[in-house]
């Protein structure tokens, strides 16, 4: 029965994890169909249980949510814009949880507990799949032609021809989340080295780390941020003196990384000198390596758009209130007539677009959010608290070049605290019934 429930769970993750628009309904994607279910599962819950427990926590955090859209509307009314880029954030923040809820309890139907390292697996394992699904498309024709058929629109949620994708899984913003997974893998390999059952879990997680670092930097280079820290981190673990792993578990973790590793570079070289299509994918999702080994300097495509998209206010008012434009819109007042990627200013640069749309006010609340995410996060996960933190080390790094944030990879993981508070709250009260 799991062999066949467990399919469903990655499906839902994924529908979670990339969500996307079908074709026979454009207007509602995958990730508001998981809401509507987790809202489904709560109310259940409520029912049957005669009772339901709001988390402190969740409820700080909706009001931190609260401060992003408020600081959307402070910038468009000062600034008489109708730009409402962020001013229903807290509602997107409520629909993330809501579909990471309902994973998250689907999760615990199927194995009969729910943590932190199982949620970790289900998105692995969602990640990997994407990459080997959105090489297979792009290798086999009928396969992309079946996937084109109910995956609508373009960009970082549908089809973007010239480059692999996925389902839902595209761009910079698939690159983005495949570095979070990344950064997860790290993490979660000396904790299973220790485990009487490790090489499972070993040769599961350094396989999909494999894959995503190399296929996920075809898809988006992004994915290159978490391998690095990724990769800093597994040999901080494996070289340093620390009370992460030691002795023997250490030396297993540094045959296997380094096999594993080993093993990846035969292959990917095989694989560029012999196919011409791989070599495309390599010289692609590693431009810059190869840069720096052939030129002596680390030079991508996109260098030259982030140089000149790093741009900052020149007046106080927008430094501290924003112009309250998000997009390149009819009615934008420096709109120039050759604005790359169609957003204000024509710069796709994270901290750019924050301080131009809602200026430090807005910016300070964004980041007080994603502060205070990743504190719950650590409170509730002690073991894996310095993840939490590279998980949002990481999205602020990805703001220098993109705007998308990563609040959706922790919202898992505030669902399993919401679910460890009702858990420790039914204890106590069975504990005061008892007395």
């Amino acid at each position: 029965m799991k062999a066949f429930l467990v399919p469903i769970v990655l499906i839902a993750t994924s529908f979670f994890y990339f969500p996307f628009y079908f074709t026979f309904l454009p207007t509602v994607n995958t990730k508001m169909m998981m809401a509507a279910l987790g809202l489904v599962v709560l109310l259940v819950k409520l029912g049957r249980d005669g009772h339901g427990y709001v988390s402190k926590d969740f409820f700080m955090l909706s009001l931190y949510a609260v401060g992003v859209s408020l600081a959307s509307l402070l910038a468009m009314t000062l600034n008489d814009t109708n730009d409402g880029a962020y001013l229903s954030y807290i509602v997107t923040m409520w629909v993330w949880v809501g579909a990471a809820y309902f994973v998250v309890n689907l999760i615990k139907v199927v194995h009969g507990k729910v943590n932190v390292e199982l949620v970790c697996f289900y998105m692995i394992a969602v990640g990997a799949l994407q990459c080997i699904l959105a090489m297979s498309m792009d290798r086999f024709p009928p396969l992309k032609s079946f996937v084109d058929s109910f995956l609508a629109g373009r960009g970082f949620m549908g089809k973007f021809e010239g480059r692999l994708y996925g389902i839902g899984c595209a761009l910079d913003v698939a690159g983005g989340r495949f570095a979070v997974l990344l950064i997860m893998i790290a993490f979660l390999l000396p904790n299973v080295m220790k485990r009487k059952n490790s090489t499972l879990y070993v040769v599961f997680l350094l396989s999909a780390f494999c894959i995503i670092a190399i296929i996920g930097n075809m898809i988006g280079r992004t994915a290159s941020v978490g391998m690095l820290m990724a990769l800093a981190y597994i040999l901080f673990v494996l070289f340093t003196k620390n009370n992460i792993i030691s002795g023997e578990y250490k030396r297993r973790l540094s045959y296997w990384f380094f096999g594993t590793i080993a093993v990846a570079v035969v292959v990917s070289v095989f694989l560029y000198n012999f196919d011409s299509q791989w070599n495309n994918y390599f010289r692609f999702g590693f431009e810059g390596f190869f840069s720096l080994v052939e030129k002596g300097r680390w030079e991508v495509q996109s260098n030259e758009m982030l140089k000149q998209g790093l741009i900052f206010p020149d007046n106080l008012w927008t430094w501290i209130v924003g112009d309250g434009y998000m997009g390149a819109m009819a009615e934008d007042p420096y709109y120039i007539g050759n604005l790359f990627y169609g957003f204000y200013m024509g710069t796709d640069a994270g901290y750019s677009r924050f301080l131009f749309y809602f200026g430090i006010i807005g910016m300070v609340a964004f980041l007080a959010f994603m502060f205070n995410v990743c504190m719950v996060c650590m409170k509730r996960s002690t073991i894996y608290r310095y993840m939490f933190v590279a998980m949002l080390l990481l999205n602020l790094i990805i703001w220098v070049k993109v705007s998308t944030d990563i609040f959706l990879a922790f919202a898992p993981f505030l669902c399993i605290s919401m679910e460890e508070d009702t858990d420790d709250i039914e204890q106590i009260v069975s504990k005061v019934k008892i007395c």
